[in-house]
């Protein structure tokens, strides 16, 4: 939608402040009705089951997530409907006036996610949202939802990513992503994180914000997977819980559920102290079980079943793994394997090919790395299996349908977000070279 590179040109803060006073967003109000969630893997499911809880609770509530899966309306969402196709144009006309005006006076160029972000702050202020949950694009001490101010964030996990950019430790990692709490607030963080709470504390102390851990001040505990749904118990600031249930799959999102529960709570007793806890508990039971987000461990087929994930960072791609295996069991499984090129497809390839017998190597349309570079990886990780390769996705469809068919198996597709969404739209019969990701 918009004409602008993927990074803009140094610290963006100072030109996005500047920007969301052109397009007139009442920066008191954004901060008023938001919350930011951060983090390396989980920020799209914890963002949507917090967004999920306040529309629930009756509160008119905007959700701000990247990427977008299928459509690009789908980034910018009040009471979980996209922006419609008239509004998305006029608002794009609206932000990237602005942008030019600013840009030819600031001699700077702005990214194209700082676009975005201005456009959902516009989008939620004009539907008068009373809750609205932020998703962090990198970190948080540079990206643009500082500019929220919020109270009240999360890091859902921490793992080497963009370490370019935020650093080559974990401390570095998670230190730039608390960055996007304002000062005084409180900073919800994911179990994973618990090994960094000394440092974390330390860090906060300095700018006065208060830090909460899952499996410590947060408690989740009688976790139960099944075929059907998940479902678990919770503890925090009074509130008990019990059998909270989930349709999302993955032993990853008690986690995220719990801490989109944490920052509800928090968010409500600070913008409605007067609220009583009538209707609390109904909406967070739910907004956690009525939470639909796609492509997260998500099966697209029941014959065969076929379940796809985005998972995309090593850490994230074995959590998916260990929640696939949980849930519908270890055995019998077709592996259907794609990575980006500018990805570190070893480490991908590692953490997935062992556990599987059947492998198909392939490309996706859009930055997939050669299927035959894929196949050498595999074969390294895994010498034992059956490598297969497969030049399109379209192949990969059908050779995996095929093996399953032969195998009575079933197909498991990960290696990346590209991967995952281009199988997908094949199976349902559309064509991977008419998705548009960027």
């Amino acid at each position: 939608m918009f004409d602008l590179p993927k990074y803009g040109d140094g610290v963006c803060l100072a030109r996005m402040a500047e920007l969301l006073d052109a397009i007139a967003v009442d920066r008191e109000w954004l901060r008023r009705v938001s919350v930011v969630v951060t983090g390396s893997n989980g920020k799209g499911s914890t963002a949507a089951f917090c967004a999920g809880i306040g529309q629930a609770y009756g509160l008119r509530t905007g959700l701000f997530t990247s990427p977008h899966l299928y459509r690009f309306n789908e980034r910018f969402q009040v009471d979980g409907a996209p922006v419609d196709d008239a509004d998305l144009p006029r608002l794009t006309a609206v932000i990237e006036a602005a942008i030019g005006d600013i840009s030819r006076r600031r001699g700077e160029r702005f990214g194209s996610f700082e676009a975005m972000f201005a456009l959902a702050c516009r989008y939620f202020q004009e539907k008068k949202c009373d809750f609205a949950v932020f998703e962090a694009g990198i970190g948080g001490r540079y990206d643009p939802v500082r500019l929220v101010g919020a109270r009240f964030t999360c890091v859902t996990s921490v793992d080497y990513e963009h370490v370019e950019l935020l650093g080559h430790s974990l401390e570095l990692i998670v230190s730039d992503k608390s960055d996007a709490c304002a000062s005084g607030g409180t900073l919800v963080y994911g179990e994973n994180c618990l090994s960094l709470r000394p440092h974390l504390l330390e860090y906060n102390r300095y700018r006065q914000v208060a830090s909460l851990f899952v499996r410590d001040e947060i408690g989740i505990d009688r976790e139960s997977v099944s075929t059907t749904g998940q479902k678990f118990d919770y503890r925090f600031a009074g509130y008990d819980l019990r059998n909270l249930e989930m349709s999302l799959s993955g032993k990853f999102q008690f986690n995220n559920a719990a801490i989109a529960v944490t920052l509800f709570l928090l968010w409500l007793r600070k913008a409605r102290p007067q609220e009583t806890s009538a209707g609390i508990e109904a909406a967070i039971r739910s907004g956690l079980r009525d939470t639909r987000w796609a492509a997260r461990l998500e099966a697209i087929s029941q014959a065969p079943l076929t379940i796809i994930d985005v998972g995309h960072t090593p850490d994230g791609i074995r959590q998916s793994l260990a929640s696939l295996k949980a849930t519908h069991g270890a055995d019998g499984w077709i592996l259907v394997l794609g990575v980006s090129f500018d990805k570190k497809a070893y480490e991908i390839v590692a953490a997935l090919a062992p556990s599987f017998d059947t492998i198909i190597c392939t490309a996706a349309h859009h930055k997939g790395a050669g299927a035959e570079n894929i196949a050498v990886a595999a074969r390294k990780a895994n010498p034992q299996a059956t490598v297969h390769t497969a030049a399109t996705i379209e192949d990969a469809v059908d050779l995996s349908r095929a093996l399953a068919a032969a195998q009575h198996g079933k197909i498991y597709v990960a290696g990346g977000l590209f991967l995952a969404i281009e199988y997908a739209t094949v199976a349902r019969g559309g064509r991977a070279q008419d998705l548009n990701f960027f």
